[in-house]
């Protein structure tokens, strides 16, 4: 053992590079694995801070008991007859103590415009005294007229300390209020949480909803005989509404990932460098040394590299962690999660760095295990013969045919299978083991043949550089095999997940798009509508629902009228005394309203009316929406603009219209794409730092050949563009490659989910352009180190070494 921990030692002594190459795709994986949980834990910490607290003075809470469920009651019924957090109930805790309702409305936060978004705000009644809302910055709002906001929203609008906004009231006039505080707390997806006190919380919702009841003083028991049987009392717990280390799973899979394409890249850079010193492992088994210190030394020269290279990862997690944090805050995601401008640690715990070094020096040794056992195997007299390719013998490539046939049969065999059983719960199981006997059948067990195939195709298509690196892939098919396969994988995920995830925001869009007005003017906050007028030159229709009993009453000519222009064909006997309603209402003979009988003479797309019964005639009632056809190539923002400008003093009144509805729902599925191409991007990273590795042993090993180039006339340049030619070749090698088979098998998984999804357009196709060039921009820069060693060769120098 310690003769095998001499060697080891010596060999870092003597080749420190050549030693921790291998540790190179460690460094940067363990930096993701420890970015995504340095940033798990920001996230974590940023939502955890802006929990609400419960204050110490605060005794007892009080809370409905879950009511058992009765199948025979209707969910109106079981509503009415649930137990109340009322009047009543607060004047019965009063006697015990002091009694205060934890409640939450609704109000209007109007823009720079003066005009209510779509997303109403969550109005968080707070007392003065009972402090319930941490803030990031400011004071706690004390008076009538103050406010604090959510840190998401303060950051979206420019808000700070001491500013005026503008709220709208219960009855939808301005209210002018101010800023006293940032929240620390994020509003999820820009929708706004406000914390303001009883008196304003009343003049913005006078209905709240009371979530529980805090009770300050008295016994627990006299306060359980007061609130009765259908209450339930608690002691209240501070750190009820934290998460914990929830947040760390979201990131934590995408970092795993990386840690496997970086085990992939060791182990081809482990075997890279083994071969490079097989002849001094022949010498050695030449005097007598043994297969098992040989496989020991190499074991612990991983380990010592896998060690060094968890120090360099964990002190790169923390500035990963920074720039995804950045990252998310440019791209929108941050809005995601409620959190913005998170601020991880730049330097990891102690804590932190030991994982990363335990984690490392585990994997590296792994990723070394069949690399060194090979090594070992190689005879004496054949590891002594000089190489100048890797040619394994007949039996080893029959062999490798064979079984890179069976896989890659039973792949196809299990994909047909996948299509067959379409819409079953086997099907996306065959579609995964399909995936995976496809990439090793062709990629691993056949990717010193398929490799160098692809390589072939781009060397037909360039200079004499080109030809040149597409003779050195074919001259090592295994290595420059390994060196694309981790790439390949990354490649094949990132497109498999653009795919998939444009066919769902096309589907998404065509149901969006299916039987919808094209315009629909409410009131943001359910009022009822002011007499307004939307005849405008880019009306075709329009139509008011009036707020009837049960549904919406409906002028039946207008209704019919609105209904032809939005190309939708209307029953003939819809006339006042009558109704239509929703399609799965369709079953239904007649409908009830304030004691009287609708006949049913006909359905309607309820994506059109809002799954609501239509009665014809009834008009008495307030206005609640008013539905707008608009003519043909009319502009829907213009509309908006032009109606709400005629609206000055109705700030709460919004139009919607079917264009907002899909950019809505573009927007979540850009959002979705973005963040699969960030956190999939990572190996990506990874997957390249296989290729400046290889690159590196490419040129120690052809020092010789290199050095020739130079001495035959080629200049420095000329041997750079080389070198850069072949790390060009094998990211289009994996991006390709990875393109293709992540294509492929989204379609078949598109198939096998037995879901009509037609396959995107440009829309994915550019951002995997742009992801491609982005790998072989991170391909140059890997390679730029190797080409610049190339470049200073000197051929007498070179031509003279061993």
């Amino acid at each position: 053992m310690s003769t095998s921990l001499r060697l080891g030692v010596a060999e870092f002594r003597a080749r420190p590079g050549r030693a921790l190459l291998p540790g190179v795709a460690l460094v940067v994986g363990v930096a993701c694995l420890l970015a995504a949980l340095v940033l798990s834990d920001a996230l974590t910490r940023s939502v955890d801070e802006g929990a609400p607290l419960t204050p110490s003075t605060v005794e007892h809470v009080v809370d409905v008991k879950a009511q058992p469920f009765d199948p025979s009651e209707s969910g109106t019924a079981a509503e009415a007859n649930r137990p109340k957090l009322d009047a009543a109930l607060l004047a019965k805790l009063s006697a015990v103590g002091r009694a205060v309702p934890v409640q939450e409305g609704k109000a209007d936060l109007l823009d720079t415009n003066g005009r209510a978004g779509e997303h109403r705000a969550e109005v968080m009644v707070q007392q003065p005294d009972l402090v319930r809302w941490p803030l990031a910055e400011g004071n706690q709002p004390a008076a009538d007229g103050e406010i604090a906001v959510d840190k998401l929203t303060a950051y979206e609008r420019g808000i700070k300390p001491g500013d005026k906004v503008e709220l709208a009231a219960a009855d939808g006039r301005p209210l002018e209020v101010t800023v006293t505080g940032i929240m620390k707390k994020g509003g999820l997806d820009s929708r706004p949480i406000l914390v303001a006190g009883p008196d304003l919380a009343r003049k913005l919702d006078p209905e709240p909803f009371t979530k529980e009841v805090w009770v300050i003083g008295g016994a627990r028991d006299a306060v359980a005989s007061a609130a009765g049987v259908s209450y339930v009392v608690w002691d209240p717990a501070p750190d009820a509404d934290k998460i914990g280390n929830d947040l760390t799973y979201i990131l934590l899979p995408f970092s795993v990932l990386a840690l496997a394409t970086a085990v992939f890249v060791a182990s081809a850079t482990f075997r890279a460098v083994y071969a490079q010193r097989q002849r001094q492992t022949a010498l050695l088994r030449c005097i007598g040394a043994q297969r098992g210190p040989l496989v020991r030394r190499s074991l612990f020269e991983a380990l010592l590299t896998g060690a060094l290279a968890g120090v360099g990862g964990a002190l790169l997690g923390g500035p990963m962690a920074w720039l995804l944090a950045r990252t998310f805050d440019v791209t929108g995601i941050s809005a995601l999660f409620g959190a913005v401008e998170l601020s991880p640690d730049l330097l990891p715990s102690l804590g932190y760095v030991i994982l990363g070094v335990v984690v490392a020096a585990l994997l590296s040794v792994m990723a070394a295990v069949r690399p060194a056992i090979n090594a070992a195997r190689v005879s004496p007299l054949a590891a002594l013969r000089e190489a100048e390719n890797e040619v394994p013998p007949r039996s080893v490539r029959r062999l490798r045919l064979v079984f890179g046939v069976l896989f890659t049969g039973g792949a196809a065999m299990l994909a047909l299978l996948a299509i067959a059983a379409k819409g079953t719960v086997a099907a996306p199981l065959a579609v995964t083991f399909s995936a995976i006997a496809a990439v090793t059948g062709l990629f691993w067990i056949l990717g010193p043949v398929t490799v160098p195939f692809i390589a072939r195709l781009f060397g037909k298509i360039g200079g004499t550089q080109w030809k040149l690196a597409g003779a050195e892939v074919r001259r090592m098919p295994q290595r420059s095999a390994s060196v694309a396969l981790p790439l390949l994988l990354a490649s094949s995920m990132v497109t498999f997940f653009l795919v998939v995830l444009g066919g769902a925001q096309d589907m998404a869009s065509a149901y969006s798009n299916e039987q919808r007005p094209d315009a629909t003017v409410v009131d943001a906050g359910d009022r009822a509508l002011p007499n307004i007028s939307v005849q405008q030159p880019e009306v075709a229709a329009s139509v008011v629902l009036h707020r009837a009993e049960n549904g919406a009453g409906v002028d039946p000519e207008q209704f019919k009228a609105w209904l032809k222009a939005q190309g939708v064909s209307a029953s003939d006997q819809f006339v006042s005394g009558t109704a239509v309603v929703p399609e799965h209402w369709a079953d239904k003979p007649f409908v009830e309203n304030d004691g009287k009988q609708y006949k049913v003479v006909g359905t309607v797309p309820g994506s059109l009316t809002g799954y609501t019964p239509i009665i014809g005639g009834v008009t008495s009632g307030p206005a609640e929406k008013v539905l707008v056809a608009l003519k043909q190539g009319a502009d829907p923002a213009a509309f908006r603009a032009s109606l709400q400008a005629s609206l000055p003093n109705n700030p709460t009144v919004i139009v919607q219209t079917d264009a907002d509805e899909r950019a809505q729902t573009d927007r979540y599925m850009h959002l979705g794409t973005v963040l699969m191409m960030v956190l999939l991007g990572l190996s990506v990273a990874v997957a390249v730092t296989g290729i400046g590795t290889a690159l590196t042993i490419s040129v120690q090993e052809r020092r010789k050949e290199l050095a020739l180039r130079r001495a035959l006339g080629v200049t420095r340049g000329g041997l750079q563009g080389g070198v850069m030619a072949e790390a060009i070749m094998l990211a289009l090698v994996g991006v390709i490659g990875g393109g293709v088979l992540g294509f492929v098998y989204a379609e078949i998984a598109i198939l096998a989910t037995g879901i009509e999804m037609s396959l995107p357009g440009m829309r994915v196709v550019l951002p995997l352009v742009i992801g491609a060039l982005a790998v072989v921009v991170l391909a140059v820069v890997a390679a730029f180190g190797p080409s610049r060693g190339a470049s200073r060769i000197r051929p007498a120098a070179g031509l003279a070494s061993g």
